[in-house]
Parts: C-alpha cells; sequence; structure tokens
C-alpha cells in the first residue's frame, strides 16, 4: 500500500498494480467500505488482464485522512440542506469525493481513466463522467443509481438494522456489527459462511475503524441529491451491473442508471445482493474488462478515423 498527499490536503491510501503504460482502470469503493473489499481475484484478474488497476481508501475510511475534525453531521440537517439551502452543514459532499479522485489522478499524472465504482463509489464515478467527460475513458457503475432516494425509499428495514452500529469503539462488537451487516447485504444465490464472514470483519476492523467517518459519508450522499438531470450529461461508454436481490440498492435503480445513460449496457445478476460474492468475480472481471477494452478500441478507432480525414484534407489542399 502506498500513500500520497493531494493537492486539496486529503491523504490517500492506495495500491497501484499494472504496468504505468497500461490503460488505467481506477476502483471507487462505496459507503463505509474499505479499498480491500474489492475482491483480490477481480482486482488482479484485470492486472492480469492488460490494465493499471488502482484502488484506494475514500477520504474519512481506511487509511486516508480521517476527518475527525469536521463533526459529527445531522443526517436530518443534511436531508433537508436539500430543500433549505440555509439548513447546509454537511462537511462534504459526493462532488468533493469526486475531487479526491481527480485529485489523486492529477497526482499519479493520470489524464484518462475507465473509472468502476461500486455503490456509493459509482455515484461518485457518475459526477465525474458527467462532469469532467475529457478524464473518463470508460464507466462501470455496479450496485449504484441515480439518486439518494434509491437507498432510503426502499427496503427501509434492512437500513434501519445497519444503522445500529455499536456506540462505542469496542473492537469485538464492531466485529459482530460487521458480521451482522454483510450478511443482511449478501447476495441470497451466494452466500458467504459465517467462518469466512468473521475473517474478513476482524481484518477490517483491524485495519481501520471508524463510525463518525462513515456518517460524514453518508451526510454526503443525502446532501448530494439526485443526479438525475446530470447523468443525461455522461458520453462515456457505460456498463451497469445490479443483483436482483440488493437489498440497500434495488435493481430498479441498476435500470434507472442504464436508462439515463444514452451509450449504456445493463448486466442484471439473478441471486446478487449488495456485495461480491466470490463465485461472481470471473464473470464481473471478463465483463469489465471487456467493456474497457472496447471502449479503447472505439476510441483508437475514431483517432485513426480523425486522422486519415485530416491527411485527406492535406493532400487535397496540396495538390
Amino acid at each position: 500500500m502506498q500513500t500520497i498527499k493531494l493537492a486539496n490536503g486529503i491523504t490517500i491510501s492506495y495500491q497501484d498494480k499494472g504496468k504505468k503504460s497500461a490503460p488505467t482502470i481506477i476502483l471507487i469503493m462505496g459507503l463505509g467500505a474499505q479499498m480491500t473489499i474489492w475482491p483480490d481475484e477481480l482486482y488482479y484478474g484485470l492486472v492480469k488482464n492488460g490494465f493499471r488497476v488502482i484502488r484506494f481508501d475514500n477520504r474519512d475510511v481506511g487509511l486516508s485522512s480521517q476527518l475527525d475534525k469536521l463533526g459529527n453531521p445531522s443526517l436530518f440537517r443534511a436531508w433537508v440542506s436539500k430543500r433549505l439551502p440555509s439548513y447546509a452543514n454537511t462537511p462534504y459532499n459526493l462532488e468533493d469525493m469526486a475531487g479526491d479522485v481527480l485529485a489523486l489522478m492529477a497526482g499519479l499524472k493520470i489524464k484518462k481513466a475507465h473509472l468502476v465504482g461500486a455503490s456509493m463509489g459509482g455515484m461518485i464515478a457518475q459526477i465525474i463522467a458527467a462532469k469532467h467527460k475529457n478524464k473518463v475513458l470508460s464507466l462501470t457503475s455496479i450496485m449504484s443509481s441515480s439518486s439518494h432516494s434509491s437507498l432510503f425509499s426502499s427496503n427501509l428495514n434492512v437500513l434501519l438494522k445497519l444503522a445500529q452500529r455499536p456506540k462505542k469503539s469496542n473492537r469485538e462488537d464492531a466485529i459482530l456489527y460487521n458480521v451482522k451487516m454483510n450478511r443482511l447485504i449478501g447476495s441470497p444465490a451466494y452466500p458467504t459462511d459465517d467462518l469466512t464472514l468473521h475473517q474478513n470483519a476482524v481484518r477490517s476492523i483491524d485495519r481501520a475503524y471508524n463510525p463518525a467517518g462513515i456518517k460524514r459519508q453518508l451526510a454526503a450522499i443525502t446532501a448530494s441529491g439526485d443526479r438525475r438531470h446530470t447523468m443525461k450529461n455522461i458520453k462515456a461508454h457505460t456498463l451497469v451491473i445490479h443483483g436482483t436481490n440488493d437489498p440497500i440498492i434495488p435493481v430498479s435503480g441498476g435500470r434507472n442508471t442504464a436508462a439515463l445513460i444514452k451509450r449504456s449496457k445493463l448486466k442484471v445478476i439473478d441471486g446478487m445482493g449488495h456485495d461480491f460474492p466470490t463465485p461472481l468475480m470471473t464473470k464481473m472481471t471478463k465483463w469489465i474488462s471487456k467493456h474497457a477494452k472496447k471502449a479503447d478500441k472505439k476510441r483508437l478507432d475514431k483517432k485513426r478515423k480523425k486522422q486519415a480525414d485530416i491527411k485527406c484534407i492535406n493532400a487535397s489542399l496540396s495538390s
């Protein structure tokens, strides 16, 4: 793992594998999730398929900057702020987190990248693709949506259970909560056994644990609101992946995302929840690789055609 201090003052912990000359894929993780949640099968599979692949901890999670100085935001005020701007007091929003990705690219001297975002990470990737088109080679949005309403309007019972975090930073309580959370959001068709859930929880909690940071990220999602009007500006070739049994963001969120983006392809996975089941990682790696390579080929073909047209015009002018 490496760290870099961005121009905006945020320190980001990241992993960078693959040839520096290869097309770059940047993996953007979701709410409260460390970069280690990206399965190694997917991460190293993409590297093996010829990409330079970067995964990183978002601000306020993992080993990146913990912004405790920004306080403990009110989720109610974050929700109200989208309707009554005078109430706005959220520490940051998703556009700020999108700025972190752009600053990371600048710091690593990456001009353009294929963006792959999961859940909240998909929302961040959507913002970059809509507002910074020249930085995006392709977009893959996994288990994400175009609006926070998809997060809060359905499956409220599951969300309320997930909100019951341990009040104190007790290691054992945090591990038990992590196991409970991943059992709730997991894929019914691809269940993870309890031993693996516990081992994953131990690794995650021992690496980093900051409930207040997760709350600030959730406030960022809430305050950022609806992106449907901006998503229509996305021109990048887009792949949308969603599970039929997602208990956090229903599959309708994925369908809506695909419907809003003109050049998009939707892959719906039966029995998948809001996680990355190991049996699906070979298939998902293949989909993302194929999607990115196809986007690269189309971009190269377009560039060659443009160069040929210029050469043809110059030849006509000189004759």
